[in-house]
């Protein structure tokens, strides 16, 4: 599911990119207003409106979550001499000679 979250973000954000990079070199845009260039250009109208909709619902804190919670899992086991992986699973280091 993460991997499918990360590929819309991805495109949304490649379409919205390319569209203002298209809506920037029109040279029609510097003569009409700014409502009326939009209307000109849905492509990035619609790639924009989609792209602040997801961030809205919350794609930007479904994408950083896992590697924030991932960490502090790394940081409170570090002290028992475990440590986990991107997806949760725990690793048992060896334990230290005393020597």
């Amino acid at each position: 599911l993460l991997h499918v979250i990360i590929m819309i973000l991805i495109v949304v954000s490649v379409c919205t990119a390319t569209g203002a990079w298209n809506w920037l070199i029109d040279p029609d845009t510097q003569k009409v207003s700014f409502f009326s260039s939009l209307w000109n250009h849905p492509f990035f109208t619609i790639s924009c409106i989609t792209l602040i909709a997801l961030f809205f619902a919350g794609i930007h804190k479904r994408v950083v979550a896992p590697s924030i919670i991932a960490a502090r899992c790394r940081t409170v086991l570090a002290e028992y001499n475990m440590s986990c992986d991107d997806t949760g699973k725990l690793i048992l280091k060896p334990r230290p000679n005393i020597q």
